[in-house]
């Protein structure tokens, strides 16, 4: 059961002896009844919103979670309802309502419908949401602006005058800012002479065409604390991200360069086992590197590529069509629910071959990876480096079934690409992965997220990295 502390959802100024009220999940039946008997009291007897009874096939949906206020005596005081806001697929968008409270609750002292409010926001963040809405009567709407949500439009609601009214979920924003905001101003330093961080026309990649030839390189770094938490994975995983990058510019991978410090040679061997095998898998050699031990965990990659003619970051224009082309195959990697999707270990050399040179063989306008700023979060820097803007229709994204709406647009996903083109433009086969054409760059800067219902809400208001564009 999760059980919300009182006084931080209502924001109160001093914390009683004992708190007045608890806010939990309904789990048990009796609890439930007695929120549905506070339903009908409040929106069937007193206020006659409906005829007979206020059930609904939400209440019939097997992810809908009511929560409820229970008074020291376990008596419900208070409760309210959310739900997914579609049929099928959980596309990430749910809704809140039947939020009711008793009589002798009620008021701005006793904090109950506030509390029940707050407590709906995190569990609907918890799961993933990224847009929540609530159909709230107007006398309630002021209590909604004072909690933070954005009114959307005045419409009706069975009949009565209700205010559509969001709750600005600011995940991928922030994620955005933790991990790739400083960029900019960062690496001003570097982009000086004319091929600096890429040159004209690349900055903003993760590859750089290397000057006087038809090489590209790639270089990344794993976070110290993936190395020492799952060395081998590490390895791994600091191959595919310098492929993938590679094959965002439609290079063809030839060589690889490794850099690693452990504390010690058994440590150091499960990491070069991790790369040893990606570099098997992937059918490129690792030519050399360095390597050091008895220093904290650390390692980075450096992949170098051939390509005359390599496809840019900033490549799109207002009007192209973005497609998303993904693996979807796999699952969490173990210990990273939410966070990394694995689809490249089970993969054969034929597969993972055929998904790294799908951007070579479409030659897209744009093309950047999908990186650990998330799907979204990489679509706004595409748009950057193109000096635009974009939107994305979420229900159109291709997306695994093990996946919420939320984590698979923000976690890092194994092998996903974007590229942005002319409408209609075919793209290349992309071995195992799906592609679908699902958003377009627009003139508005920032990137925003277009739902069924025909709304668009925004993700992010300004550009993800501050390098500008390309």
């Amino acid at each position: 059961m999760s059980v919300f502390d009182v006084e931080l959802l209502t924001r109160a100024a001093a914390r009683p002896a004992t708190p007045a009220f608890t806010v939990a999940v309904a789990e048990g039946g009796r609890v439930l009844e007695a929120a549905r008997r506070l339903r009908h009291e409040t929106f069937v007897t007193e206020q006659g919103l409906f005829a007979g009874s206020d059930h609904d096939e939400v209440d019939d949906d097997s992810r809908a979670l009511t929560l409820v206020a229970q008074d020291t005596d376990g008596t419900v005081v208070g409760t309210v309802r959310l739900a997914p806001a579609t049929n099928g697929r959980d596309l990430g968008w749910w809704v809140g309502s039947r939020l009711a409270v008793t009589r002798a609750s009620r008021g701005h002292t006793a904090g109950v419908g506030a509390a029940l409010v707050r407590a709906a926001c995190a569990h609907a963040e918890r799961l993933g949401v990224l847009r929540f809405d609530a159909h709230v009567q107007r006398a309630n709407a002021p209590l909604f602006r004072r909690l933070g949500w954005d009114r959307l439009a005045d419409e009706d609601a069975y009949g009565h005058p209700h205010v559509l009214m969001t709750w600005p979920v600011d995940r991928i924003a922030r994620l955005a800012a933790r991990t790739k905001s400083p960029l900019g101003p960062l690496l001003a330093p570097l982009a000086t002479g004319p091929h600096g961080l890429g040159g004209t026309g690349f900055v903003g990649d993760d590859a750089a065409p290397v000057p006087g030839s038809d090489l590209v390189a790639a270089t990344d770094a794993i976070l110290p604390s993936m190395v020492e938490r799952d060395p081998t994975w590490a390895g791994w995983c600091a191959v595919l991200v310098n492929l993938n990058d590679l094959a965002a510019m439609g290079a063809t991978p030839v060589a690889l360069l490794d850099a690693l410090g452990a504390r010690d040679t058994s440590f150091a061997s499960r990491v070069v086992r991790g790369v040893a095998a990606a570099a098997q898998a992937w059918d490129v050699p690792v030519l050399g590197g360095h390597t050091q031990l008895g220093v904290p965990a650390s390692l980075s990659v450096t992949a170098l590529g051939r390509t005359s003619t390599p496809v840019p970051a900033g490549g799109g224009q207002p009007g192209h069509s973005v497609t998303v082309t993904a693996d979807l195959g796999g699952g969490w990697r173990p210990g990273y629910t939410g966070a990394q999707w694995d689809s490249t270990s089970g993969r054969t050399t034929t597969e993972l071959q055929a998904l790294g040179s799908f951007v070579g063989r479409t030659r897209p306008a744009a093309a950047k990876d999908v990186s650990m700023a998330g799907l979204v979060g990489t679509l706004g820097m595409l748009a950057e480096a193109s000096g635009c803007g974009a939107e994305l229709d979420v229900a159109d994204v291709p997306a695994p079934e093990g996946a919420t709406t939320g984590d698979w647009l923000t976690c890092f996903p194994g092998f996903a690409m974007l590229t942005a083109d002319v409408p209609g433009r075919a793209s290349a086969p992309a071995g195992p992965a799906t592609s679908r054409a699902c958003g377009a760059l627009t003139d508005d800067p920032g990137v925003r997220l277009r739902w069924p219902d025909g709304r668009s809400t925004t993700a992010l208001t300004s550009p993800v990295t501050g390098l500008g564009p390309a």
